[in-house]
């Protein structure tokens, strides 16, 4: 499968392509007097090729498909990391993993001083949710997430549980909330030997009655939905990792029970997705709510998932836990009405760091200093960004690996002890040509920043991979 352009998709679904001229226009509708809410929708391990509107051909994403073409699809958005915890720090903090507290996926909880989007959103009047997966703190630790600016919590707090779609319980702020008719294995918990009622399900009825309830509120909800993560756990013991209730449209396929789950999780998500953009519509709030989808870091290959069966990863390199492309490129789409042009398409490179900055600046608040990321406002619009410092990663797993994103050029070093290597991944995404060393100052740059752009950590301390 090939990344398809703007063009190529739209003229497929049927709509016209919007000219340079007017994707360069700010947004053409007028805002209200009441601050926008915003709703951030994070999916757990989806590819960047996983999504119709990124050129799937198999697996069906009408919903995200259409809030692509009435929105804006960024063709160069970068997840926190290369997985869940680190990806998830970044986005609530605006610190890249070179900064931020979390950087892998240890238990380890945000602190006090960890500002929040959240805790700065609370601040200035909005209503906070978080329904889904958090994986910042541990319960009774300072990480939890109403202790971190959430005025209401349902879902995991631990990213391990997560694995499990059919759990005895869930999270309802700091309280459990026994979920009946599911029960687990007494020797693992995230393995459910009796199943009634899918967590992902719960998810999308809680988030469709907050926004019911909170329709009159300027609010801020994160949805962060466990789709298509796979069960680990029951894919060891069952063969059954991709854990769903049915394979719907993709039961009579002659496909192995991996690649049928993968794809009815996915379409699963994908028409929850469009039931909370119609109630937003049926409510008469869509021209007043900004709603961001994408993906917490690549395709992962577990759980009887194979990324490369759906082509998850298009024509990038590498997938979950890879700093190259694949690993950490995500689709990502903004939809609001009114002000997001419809049908509009944004090349402008950005990261999860960035969306604290961004609700600060739609929001009218000063964002905490020191922050990494860059306002995507501008962007919303149509404009160029003015970034003043590359895009920047490190993970902790398997060794040390690092990367950077500076303009058209992305440095990766796989690990401490390689050399460092340059793609320029605008006219190469797949980085398949390796231009180190015929570029010194791009050589000299990648290495100072590997070396400078970061502070270390005694929760991670930077180690040679082992053999």
């Amino acid at each position: 499968m090939k990344n398809i352009t703007r063009r190529q998709w739209l003229q497929t679904a049927g709509i016209a392509t919007a000219s340079a001229a007017a994707l360069s226009q700010p947004a053409h509708g007028q805002r209200t007097t009441q601050k926008p809410n915003i709703i951030f929708i994070l999916a757990d391990d989806l590819g960047y090729g996983d999504l119709g509107c990124y050129g799937q051909q198999t697996i069906q994403t009408p919903n995200i498909d259409r809030m692509a073409r009435e929105g804006m699809r960024f063709t160069q958005c970068y997840s926190g990391s290369t997985v869940c915890a680190p990806s998830r720090c970044a986005l609530m903090t605006g610190l890249h993993t070179g900064h931020c507290r979390i950087r892998g996926n240890k238990r380890v909880p945000l602190q006090p001083e960890d500002t929040t989007v959240a805790e700065m959103l609370k601040a200035e009047g909005y209503s906070t949710a978080l329904i889904g997966k958090w994986g910042l703190g541990e319960p009774n630790t300072t990480g939890v997430p109403n202790r971190k600016g959430f005025d209401y919590f349902f879902g995991y707090l631990n990213q391990g549980n997560a694995h499990n779609y059919y759990p005895e319980y869930l999270w309802k702020n700091e309280e459990k909330f026994p979920l009946t008719g599911n029960v687990c294995r007494d020797d693992d918990p995230r393995v459910s030997i009796e199943r009634e009622q899918y967590s992902h399900d719960l998810f999308a009825e809680d988030a469709i009655r907050y926004v019911d309830e909170h329709k009159d509120d300027p609010f801020f909800l994160y949805l962060a939905l466990t789709i298509p993560h796979a069960n680990n756990e029951r894919g060891r013991r069952e063969g059954i990792g991709m854990e769903v209730p049915d394979f719907g449209d993709y039961e009579d396929e002659d496909w192995d029970i991996g690649q049928k789950g993968h794809a009815a999780m996915i379409s699963r998500m994908d028409r929850d997705v469009g039931r909370l953009l119609d109630k937003l519509q049926e409510l008469g709030i869509a021209d007043n709510t900004l709603v961001i989808f994408t993906s917490d870091n690549g395709p992962h290959k577990e759980g009887g998932a194979d990324p490369e069966f759906f082509d998850s990863n298009g024509d990038l390199r590498g997938i979950k836990r890879d700093l190259y492309e694949g690993g950490i490129r995500v689709p990502a789409i903004a939809w609001w009405p009114g002000q997001v042009q419809a049908g509009s398409e944004s090349d402008e490179p950005w990261a999860f760091w960035d969306f604290l900055p961004t609700a600060a600046e739609l929001a009218a608040i000063n964002p905490p200093k020191q922050l990494d990321g860059t306002s995507i406002v501008p962007a919303l619009n149509g404009r160029t960004l003015k970034r003043s410092q590359p895009l920047y990663w490190e993970f902790h797993e398997r060794g040390f690996s690092q990367a950077l994103r500076w303009k058209n050029w992305k440095a990766v070093r796989p690990k401490q002890d390689r050399s460092i290597e340059i793609y320029d991944v605008v006219t190469d995404p797949g980085e398949n040509n390796n231009l180190a060393g015929q570029n010194s100052d791009i050589d000299r740059f990648a290495e100072d920043y590997f070396a400078n752009g970061r502070t270390d950590s005694s929760e991670w301390p930077v180690k040679a991979r082992s053999t």
